[in-house]
Order: structure tokens, then C-alpha cells, then sequence
């Protein structure tokens, strides 16, 4: 007994409208729900006065009293996105950085230059490590475009060695990441020194791409193997909420997106530990928590994806709720 045709548009039209509703709460949720809460800043100031511009800001900004070294190394560390200097008399320097994710700087330096103009006029503004618009973009961009380059490549090959009959190797897969890995390098690469040529193409910035993308390829790969085409379903919207999550800092997420989306994403690593590299910062915390955690997800996809114990028959059930039985004789 077949379905009615009308009770099957009616399943497609709510399975349209579950998606709908997921993508929203995902992506437009977490930009449409944006406000400061605790944005970390830093004062260096002589004390009477530090405790005044502390009172500033209410909750939306979380003050550090500090002096003008301690601040800056704050800074540096990107555990401040901003820092107010106030010398005795009138001067006053508001001061930001480049390596500092661009949503995070925009709010301190507006709420530093508002404490700053009440006190003592308008303050001078003074920038670490200056970027251009296209250095502000790259980081995020860069791991991007390594997750969709590699989302493209596993579900290709998949589908290529279902169309000629052949069954996939741990040595088909392994090339599969590396390519995908020296490939979507040298594009994002290329894009670097089409958008900005003063964009370092150093070792380091080049081997952490190559680090990213092969690790996002690996997990991929690892994920297709175990679900088959089914593993789409989750590595697609992931892609969807790199911008949306990734490109915030957390301080300005709902705590909901910023403990159940945010604080595992993969692209805030990548994205977070490009930007130092690429401002000339390699020993920022960053950089290090970054390389643990894409290390990691290379190591887990390599060992899931290559991974020899598995039989044929397994491999065989996989694949069948893509539509696709193999059949082989021995």
C-alpha cells in the first residue's frame, strides 16, 4: 500500500520547516541575540581613578586594574581586548590590537573611547600589530573554506568509488586528506596574497593551515566511513555556524550559544590561532591551545578513517542506507 502523495508533501514541506528551524536557532539566533556581558578590559591609571573608570560599563564590561605593562602583556595574551592608559593630567591612550578577534575590539574600543572622552576628552588611539580589513577577514575565512574544501573532497570520493564498483582503501582515504590538505593550503594561500600582500606567507602561517585542513579533512572522512553520505547531515550545518559562532568572541554570545556551540566549535580554534600567526604573535595562548586541539582532531579522523579491523561486511552495511550494495566475488 503506497502513501497518498498529499500526506508526502506534508512530511517534505515539515521536514523543510524542522531545518528552518534548526539553521535559525544555530546561525541567526546567535547574531540576532549579540549584547555585551563582561567584555574584558583593562585600566592602567593611578588608583583614585582607576576606580572610577571601573564603575563604568556596568555589566557589560569586566575591568582589570593593571599598569601600562601589565596591561599590554594582558593584551598581548588576548585576556583583555582593550586597554585604557590614563597618565596623570589630561592625556589619555586608548589601546587595542590587531591579534585580537575584530568583534571583540570594536566593543572595548568604543566603550574605553566613552570612559576615556568623560574623564579627561577625547583619547588618542593606538593600535598593536595594525591590520588591514583583509587581515581581519583571512582567519575565519581561511578555516572555512578548509572545512568546505575537505567536505567537498570525502563525500566525492565516496560517491566516485561507489560509481566505479571499487572499495575504499585506508590507502585511498589517507591520500584523499593529505590532498585535500596540500590542495585547499595553496588556495587559501593564493586568496591571502590576492586579497593582501602584505599577508605573511611564512612557514608557520602555511603550516597551520596544512594542520587545519587536514585535520578537518581526517574527521570527515572518519565520520563518512562510519555513516556513510548520512554523515552530511551533521558536517553540513557545522559549515553553516562557522560565521555566525566562530567570528564572535564569547562575551558577546548568549550564554546558551556560548556553552552549547561556541565552546566546542572547531573553527574558533583554527580561526582564533591563524590570527595571532598572522599578526606576527606565534607564542600566544591561542596558538598553542589551537595546535592541541586540531592535533587532536587530526589523530582521532586518521585512526577512525584508517583504521584496517574493519570487515567487508561492516563496510557493506554502511553504505546502505545510500542506496548502494556492493557485491564482489571471492
Amino acid at each position: 500500500m503506497t502513501r497518498p502523495t498529499g500526506a508526502l508533501a506534508l512530511v517534505a514541506a515539515l521536514a523543510g520547516a524542522l531545518v528552518a528551524v534548526v539553521l535559525g536557532f544555530l546561525t541567526f539566533g546567535a547574531q540576532a541575540t549579540v549584547a555585551p556581558d563582561g567584555v574584558p578590559v583593562a585600566v592602567a591609571a593611578p588608583p583614585e581613578i582607576a576606580q572610577r573608570v571601573a564603575a563604568h560599563g556596568g555589566g557589560q564590561l569586566a575591568w582589570t586594574v593593571a599598569t601600562p605593562a601589565e596591561a599590554r602583556r594582558l593584551l598581548e595574551d588576548k585576556k583583555v581586548y582593550g586597554v585604557l592608559e590614563l597618565a596623570p593630567g589630561p592625556a589619555a591612550t586608548v589601546v587595542t590590537s590587531g591579534a585580537v578577534n575584530p568583534a571583540g575590539t570594536q566593543v572595548a574600543q568604543q566603550a574605553l573611547t566613552g570612559a576615556a572622552t568623560a574623564l579627561a576628552g577625547a583619547p588618542k588611539q593606538e593600535v598593536l600589530h595594525p591590520v588591514s580589513l583583509a587581515g581581519r577577514v583571512a582567519p575565519l575565512a581561511a578555516s572555512a573554506l578548509a572545512w568546505i574544501g575537505a567536505l567537498v573532497a570525502g563525500p566525492a570520493l565516496t560517491q566516485l568509488a561507489k560509481r566505479t564498483g571499487r572499495s575504499l582503501g585506508a590507502g585511498a582515504r589517507f591520500l584523499q586528506i593529505t590532498g585535500a590538505g596540500v590542495l585547499v593550503t595553496a588556495v587559501v594561500a593564493g586568496f591571502f596574497a590576492l586579497w593582501d600582500a602584505a599577508l605573511p606567507l611564512t612557514a608557520d602561517v602555511l603550516g597551520f593551515v596544512f594542520l587545519a585542513a587536514t585535520a578537518f579533512a581526517a574527521v570527515q572522512a572518519g565520520l563518512l566511513r562510519l555513516l556513510g553520505l548520512r554523515a552530511m547531515a551533521v558536517l553540513a550545518p557545522l559549515y553553516l555556524v562557522a560565521p555566525a559562532v566562530a567570528g564572535q568572541v564569547p562575551e558577546l554570545l548568549n550564554p546558551a550559544y556560548r556553552a552549547l556551540l561556541w565552546s566546542w566549535t572547531p573553527f574558533r580554534f583554527a580561526a582564533e590561532g591563524l590570527r595571532s600567526l598572522l599578526q606576527g604573535v606565534p607564542d600566544a595562548p591561542d596558538v598553542t591551545t589551537a595546535l592541541g586541539v586540531l592535533g587532536a582532531l587530526l589523530a582521532a579522523g586518521l585512526l577512525v578513517a584508517l583504521w584496517p579491523a574493519r570487515s567487508a561486511r561492516q563496510e557493506a552495511e554502511a553504505h546502505l542506507a545510500d542506496g548502494v550494495v556492493e557485491v564482489g566475488v571471492h
